[in-house]
C-alpha cells in the first residue's frame, strides 16, 4: 500500500508524524496523524487509541490542542487521529458546516451523490486500523475516543462492534443524533429520510439495547452551548440505566464545547484506556 509522510516532529521522546494514503473505502487520498511514543525506538509494540473529531476538524486539531502527547509516552500509548471525512475537489460537498466535507459523521452513506465517498464507519473500522498495524510498531489491542461529532462516532463504532475495542470515551458526543438538529440533518443526507437506518448511528438507541459492554467514559462540560439542543448526555445516561452498561459520565461545571475542556481532562481519559490497554 502507497502512504506517504508529510511531517515528523519530536514530541516527549516520541514522534507526531502525519501521513497521506489512497483509500479504497473512501475512493480518495486520507490523511491521518499518528503519535508514536518512545517505547517504539527500542522495538516495543504498542496498543493503539483512535480519536475521531468533530465537525470542521482535521487530523491536527486533537494532536496540537489537546495536550495527549506526554501521557500517551508515559502509558506506550499510540494514538491515530484521521480526518472527519473524505475530501478532495471530486468529493460531494455542501455550503453548511455540518453537512459535506469535515463534517462525515463516522457513517456509510447510502443516499447520491455522498454515498460515492462517505464511508467513514467502514473506513475507521477496517481499513485504517489495517493499514496502521500493517506498517507502525503496534498491536491489535484498538480503543477509540472522540469529540462532538467524533465522540458520536467512537460511541457508535464501540457499541456496535465491542469484540473490536477495549475500551471508549467521549468529550461532549451527539448522544442521541435521530433527535437532534445536526444529526437529523446529517442522516437525511446521508442515509436517506426512511429513519428506520438512523438507529445503526444513534449511541442511546444502541447502549439501550446492547448486551456485550465495552468501558465507556464520557465527559460533558455543563456551560457547553451545545448541550441542550444537540448533545443530549441526559439519553445516554438513560440508556446505560436500562441495558446495565458501565458508562461514567462526568459532568464538569464551567466547562464549555473547546479544547481548553479536552485539555483539562484528556490525562483522565488517557489513563483510563490505559487500564484496559495491553
Amino acid at each position: 500500500m502507497t502512504i506517504e509522510n508529510l511531517s515528523s516532529n519530536k514530541s516527549f521522546g516520541g514522534w507526531h508524524k502525519q501521513y497521506s494514503h489512497p483509500s479504497d473505502s473512501l475512493g480518495c487520498a486520507m490523511r491521518f496523524a499518528i503519535y508514536l511514543p518512545p517505547q517504539v525506538a527500542s522495538g516495543q509494540k504498542v496498543p493503539v487509541l483512535y480519536w475521531l473529531s468533530g465537525l470542521t476538524c482535521t487530523d491536527e486539531n486533537f494532536m496540537q490542542k489537546a495536550g495527549a502527547h506526554r501521557v500517551a509516552a508515559e502509558l506506550g500509548l499510540a494514538i491515530v487521529a484521521p480526518d472527519t471525512s473524505p475530501r478532495g475537489d471530486g468529493v460531494a460537498d455542501d455550503d453548511s458546516y455540518d453537512l459535506g466535507q469535515g463534517a462525515g459523521f463516522y457513517v456509510n452513506a447510502t443516499e447520491s451523490p455522498w454515498n460515492r465517498h462517505y464511508r467513514m464507519y467502514d473506513y475507521v473500522l477496517n481499513e485504517l486500523p489495517a493499514l496502521v498495524e500493517s506498517v507502525f510498531p503496534v498491536t491489535d489491542q484498538r480503543s477509540i475516543a472522540g469529540h462532538s461529532m467524533g465522540g458520536h462516532g467512537a460511541l457508535v463504532l464501540a457499541l456496535r462492534n465491542p469484540e473490536r475495542y477495549q475500551s471508549v470515551s467521549a468529550f461532549s458526543p451527539i448522544c442521541n443524533p435521530v433527535n437532534c438538529p445536526w444529526g437529523k440533518k446529517a442522516f437525511t443526507a446521508y442515509l436517506g429520510k426512511e429513519s428506520a437506518r438512523w438507529a445503526n448511528y444513534d449511541a442511546s438507541l444502541l447502549m439501550r439495547e446492547a448486551r456485550q459492554f465495552v468501558p465507556a467514559l464520557v465527559d460533558q462540560g455543563e456551560a457547553d452551548n451545545f448541550l441542550a439542543e444537540q448533545l443530549h448526555p441526559e439519553a445516554l445516561e438513560s440508556a446505560a440505566a436500562i441495558s446495565g452498561y458501565p458508562l461514567k459520565l462526568n459532568r464538569r461545571e464551567g466547562y464549555d464545547h473547546s479544547y481548553y475542556f479536552i485539555a483539562s481532562f484528556i490525562e483522565e481519559h488517557l489513563r483510563f484506556h490505559g487500564l484496559y490497554l495491553e
